[in-house]
């Protein structure tokens, strides 16, 4: 469709319209009035939305710009692509399946896409739906682009190459939804395809350089030095000394003003050499920035130590316009609390010194300019926001506080009936009571409040939060329209302006940290867990390397905040998965050169994995004690060998006894206690550790009863006193109580600890703290005197 096509399909329309009205009574001609001010606005708009259409028809590159589509077009955009993703079987399938059509149709971009099938499904199709969902925020999309664009920075995109990916995406759609499908879906796809490709070509011209030279350069200034390289030289003798020869009596004068000038000399020297050795010039960044700080005269300012604690994630995501915005809202809340004035012209200066400094062989111009660009943009950003926490805080407690428990039912319940209509797809991930998901609403209150009084503990919290709805499955897009819901429902209570940006503002920073941690935190592997199904965890996990195998098993990251899929599996009941992540873990694998085998991974990541399974999954312990045990297939006379890798059954990564057996006892569950490596573990510990030990105990209390039954068998019972010499002598034999105290004095904790337990007996008996103990029970241990 060109220009001319779409302007006379418009007038055609208007005319249309304008002929209907005309025909009206006459006595209507206030409402053929309105009704035609509204087609005028309705034309407008339309005219508006084809236009905005028709120019990305084609790849533009000259220029990156918002796009500006009217509400109504982005949400029939969203709407088609509901409609596409409920044609297919999963989003991953979907993928998938333009994967496939980009090999067929495309062969010439097919070289550029080097990951598998399945992580290439889950990423591209993750990244089309983020640009969906901002299709109504042109700032926002515009955001997602270039974050988009600089993930692209390494790869050749052309005009020819969008235009086939753009192909292949829009055959895949038509195929699956039929006639669904209309012409305005495709001009409407193409068009936005056609601005993100253009968009990744006019990145790739304009910023590649200032993006790559920015990441190299911090690369090499996180580099800690780990040995100063302090070369000392020998010092030679100074010039100006003078040997000391006998001198004359008429020399005396010029030698005192010899030694009095060697003595002077070598004063100086020591006071050099003093300060040199004090003064040690750093060689890390961080060292090297407070250095210039401090020679610059801002070793005062404590604001500058705050941005340098954030600057590091600041120039690792400065290819992520996102994340690089979160980072500098973050780091406004923080400056915001600071009572010294903020000047960032300052902090630049002291930064460029420190990088001149760290990398002084590769820093030229271009570095300049790159850093330059990088700290403008931080600049704008702050600048532009760093009087808003303090307002907003003030704000949004007293608001809050001031609310009555009514109006807070009240605002509960109106922001889930909201988001219920935005998102009716949203109930089934809000199953819990109405208690439950009011809990939910005050938890996200005190977040909004909280994140201006300890920004890092609500980012940390926020982390953590995240990973736990990677492992819900929860979709990022539900996140924006619950925002929106937030507000809407808190406009019902206020008409204050001020409050609803100030609460907009903590929301929506809220909400970005959390897609962040999500869309970092979902990988294929708990796509699959989620699934509950061996087969699906197999496939997912079938693309990683070797070497990466156990890491994507046992750690996933995003943020400050970790998690183990393993443990997710077995505290979420997928017992099927759980058991596939632990069969592929014990696996033997092997290229040319290194064999790889996770159980190293496994119990440093998890040292109580047993004590877990016992706990959690007892039905799979079996299944890990099987995958320490290795069985050649080859057989010699009739035996074959077998290798048991019981290392962490016994011994901890501290060399301290590993809880493992004590674990496997207390499971009670004869099984897995006979099992071969329990069994082979034990063994060991008794033959060669605990024999020893045993017997020595066991010899000392046969020493001790052998010198008691002595002692007994020659004393004799003496009727009349005995004299003070033979109580003297007596007192000295070996039968003497002090050789039975030791043992005694060992014996005493471990038969408390079985008097006490054996109280809990039921029955009557003697009443002692630990229950009732039964009269033969009490005499078995010694106490006499009960009748």
């Amino acid at each position: 469709m060109n220009d001319e096509e779409e302007s006379e399909e418009i007038s055609d329309a208007t005319l249309e319209r304008n002929d209907t009205m005309e025909m009206e009574e006459d006595g209507d001609e206030v409402s053929v009035s309105s009704k035609s001010s509204k087609s005028s606005e309705v034309s407008e708009v339309e005219q508006s939305s084809l236009a905005m259409i028709s120019r990305y028809q084609v790849v533009q590159d000259h220029s990156f710009d918002e796009i500006q589509l009217p509400t109504a077009t982005a949400e029939q955009i969203r709407l088609c692509w509901a409609a596409f993703f409920a044609k297919m079987p999963s989003r991953e399938a979907a993928g998938e399946a333009i994967y496939d059509v980009l090999m067929e149709e495309a062969p010439g971009v097919a070289a550029l896409f080097k990951s598998a099938r399945s992580v290439f499904g889950l990423r591209f199709i993750e990244g089309l739906n983020s640009l969906v969902v901002e299709i109504n925020e042109p700032a926002a999309l515009k955001k997602q682009v270039e974050t988009l664009g600089y993930q692209h920075l390494d790869y050749d995109v052309t005009t020819a190459r969008v235009e086939l990916v753009r192909d292949g995406i829009l055959q895949v759609m038509e195929q699956e939804m039929g006639a669904q499908f209309t012409s305005f879906y495709r001009d409407s796809f193409s068009a936005l395809l056609n601005y993100v490709g253009g968009a990744f070509m006019y990145i790739k011209r304009e910023l590649a350089g200032h993006i790559k030279i920015i990441q190299r350069s911090w690369r090499l200034a996180r580099k800690v030095m780990e040995e100063e390289a302090v070369h000392q030289q020998e010092e030679p003798d100074s010039p100006l000394s003078v040997p000391q020869v006998p001198s004359a009596p008429s020399e005396a004068a010029t030698d005192e003003k010899v030694k009095a000038k060697e003595a002077k000399e070598e004063t100086e020297e020591e006071k050099g050499a003093k300060d040199k050795n004090s003064l040690q010039v750093p060689t890390s960044f961080e060292g090297m920035f407070l250095f210039n700080a401090a020679v610059m005269g801002y070793g005062e300012s404590s604001w500058m130590k705050i941005v340098l604690d954030h600057l590091d994630a600041i120039a690792v995501n400065v290819a992520n316009t996102s994340r690089l915005q979160e980072e500098c809202f973050v780091l406004t809340i923080h400056l915001s609390k600071v009572k010294d004035s903020v000047n960032l012209p300052e902090f630049k200066a002291v930064m460029l010194a420190a990088l001149r400094s760290i990398v002084p062989d590769e820093w030229n111009m271009d570095h300049e300019m790159a850093w330059n660009w990088l700290w403008e943009s931080v600049e704008r950003i702050i600048s532009s926001t760093i009087s808003f926490p303090r307002a907003y805080e003030k704000t949004i407690r007293t608001f809050l506080f001031e609310q009555s428990e009514a109006n807070m039912n009240q605002l509960r319940a109106q922001t889930y009936s909201c988001f219920f209509q935005r998102c009716p797809s949203g109930q089934d991930h809000f199953k819990q009571s109405t208690t439950r998901l009011y809990f939910i609403l005050d938890r996200n209150y005190e977040m909004v409040l909280e994140i201006f009084e300890n920004p890092a503990k609500v980012v940390e919290d926020l982390s953590a939060l995240g990973l736990r709805h990677v492992g819900f499955g929860v979709p990022v897009e539900f996140f924006p329209p619950f925002v929106a819901s937030a507000v809407e429902a808190l406009n019902t209570l206020t008409t204050d302006e001020a409050i609803s940006q100030a609460f907009t503002w903590s929301e929506t920073l809220i909400s970005k940290i959390l897609m962040r941690v999500i869309l970092e935190g979902s990988t294929i592997v708990m796509k699959a867990i989620n699934l509950n199904e061996e087969a699906a965890l197999r496939k997912a996990i079938s693309v990683a390397p070797r070497g990466q195998r156990a890491q994507q098993l046992l750690n996933i990251t995003a943020g400050t905040q970790s998690f183990s899929p393993l443990f997710w599996a077995i505290d979420s009941g997928s017992l099927n998965s759980a058991k596939a992540i632990i069969q592929d873990l014990l696996t033997i694998r092997a290229d040319r050169e290194v064999y790889y085998y996770g159980c190293e991974e496994l119990f440093r990541r998890h040292p109580n994995i047993i004590k877990r399974l016992c706990t959690s999954a007892p039905t799979l312990l079996e299944t890990l004690l099987d995958g320490l045990i290795w069985r050649s297939r080859v057989t010699s006379e009739g035996l074959r060998r077998v290798n048991y890798y019981i290392k962490h059954l016994i011994q901890d990564e501290e060399g301290n006894f590993a809880p493992a057996m004590d674990d496997v006892v207390q499971h009670a569950d004869p099984k897995i206690a006979s099992h071969p490596c329990m069994i082979l573990a034990t063994d060991m510990v008794w033959f060669k550790f605990a024999t020893f030990y045993f017997l020595l105990s066991r010899g000392y209390f046969l020493f001790t009863l052998l010198v008691f039954a002595s002692g007994q068998t020659i004393l004799v019972r003496h009727q009349e006193m005995e004299t003070q010499e033979e109580t003297r002598r007596w007192n000295h034999h070996p039968s003497d109580g002090r050789v039975d105290r030791p043992f005694t004095a060992s014996l005493e904790p471990s038969q408390t600890r079985r008097l006490w337990g054996s109280g809990e007996t039921a029955g009557p008996g003697v009443v002692v703290p630990g229950g009732s103990v039964d009269r033969h029970q009490w005499q078995c241990h010694g106490v006499q005197g009960i009748d």
